[in-house]
This record gives C-alpha cells, structure tokens and sequence, in this order.
C-alpha cells in the first residue's frame, strides 16, 4: 500500500511539469506565429504610415516591440562590457532609453506602403534559439531578407537579433554606433543620445 502511495506521489512529480509543458506549448505562440504577428503589425503601420505620422507609427509600435523583443537583452549586448559596471537604476535607464530609440527607428524605417509584403520562409534550429526567415517583398525591387534570431524565456519567444540582408546583425550594428558614445560620454551620454535620437525620429 505504502509502495503505491510512493509511486502515485513519483508519478504524479513527473506527470505535473509534463502536463504543464505540453499545456504551454499549446497556448504560447511559437517562433513562426511571433514573427508572423509582428510582420502583419508592420506592414498594417506600412499601410497607414501617412495618416499615423512618425508619433502615431510609433505608438502603435512600442507595445508590439516592447512584447515581440527581449529589449533589456538587447540593450546589455549593445553596450558590450561596461554594462558589467552600470548601477541597477543605470541598467534600467539604459533599457527604457534603447527601447525607445529602437521603437523609434522601426516607425521611422517603415514609413509607407507601395505594394509590399511579408514572407515567412521558414524556422530552423541554431544554438540557444531559432532562426525564422523572412522576406520583405517589393514588387518594384528585389526582395530583402530579414531574419531574426528567437529566444524560449520561459514567457514567451522574444527576439534578441535581426539580420537585413541575411548578414547585417542589428546588435552589431548599434554596439559600433554606441561604442564611440560610450568611450567619451560614458553611460548617461548614451542614454541622454538615445533618448534625443528617439524624439528626434517621433517628431
């Protein structure tokens, strides 16, 4: 009787997380479905881009990027070592100021609608996430690859890097624009940068 009780109480131990994963998998959207919804978010701004205007673009942007990207992820790799020394208050600055800035930078870059599209080509396993490959079609021009790397946190997939043109990362490319930044203004140079850049690009 006793060894029954120990097995119902094992059985039940494993089952538990089991049930719990499988539910999950079935209610949290998976890397295609991600990057699918934030896809239709951008070409529905594309399509309305004049009307919006850069504040409306980025108002409809922010929420949908604040959920799609692991932005406190991106923001540590952007800043590169000297994030290892912030203040907890400066880190969280940092990330609210990047977050606006990258926002920012989408509702300025995807300004208006001539006929394009979204392509999801396909997911491939890669170390420490997923690869989905996309592509912006433009009936006037050669198609242009986006692809973005996903991450499982547990919550949700989250973006922690894009790829335009297939090799240009865009962690890559905000760690040189701030690297300068930071060598001669330190950290709350780089924040006060990013946040002017973003209400530059927003006005």
């Amino acid at each position: 009787m006793r060894r029954r009780r120990v097995l119902g109480i094992v059985g039940g131990a494993l089952v538990g997380p089991l049930v719990a994963a499988v539910a999950r998998a079935q209610t949290v959207p998976g890397p295609i479905e991600t990057i699918q919804a934030f896809c239709d978010t951008l070409l529905d701004i594309m399509k309305h881009a004049v009307v919006l205007g850069p504040a409306g673009r980025y108002q409809r942007l922010e929420p949908v990027i604040q959920h799609s990207f692991d932005l406190p992820f991106m923001t540590r790799l952007s800043i590169g070592p000297p994030w290892g020394s912030l203040t907890p208050p400066q880190k969280h600055e940092a990330a609210g100021a990047f977050g606006r800035y990258f926002t920012a930078s989408y509702a300025n870059r995807f300004d208006g609608y001539s006929g394009q599209a979204f392509k999801v080509l396909g997911e491939q396993k890669i170390r420490h996430g997923v690869l989905v490959r996309t592509q912006l079609v433009d009936p006037k021009d050669e198609p242009v690859s986006i692809n973005y790397v996903l991450h499982d946190n547990d919550i949700a997939w989250q973006i922690r890097d894009v790829y335009v043109a297939g090799t240009i990362s865009e962690l890559a490319t905000r760690r040189s624009e701030f690297s300068a930044i930071l060598r001669n203004q330190g950290v709350d140079g780089l924040i006060a940068a990013m946040n002017k850049k973003a209400d530059a690009l927003t006005s």
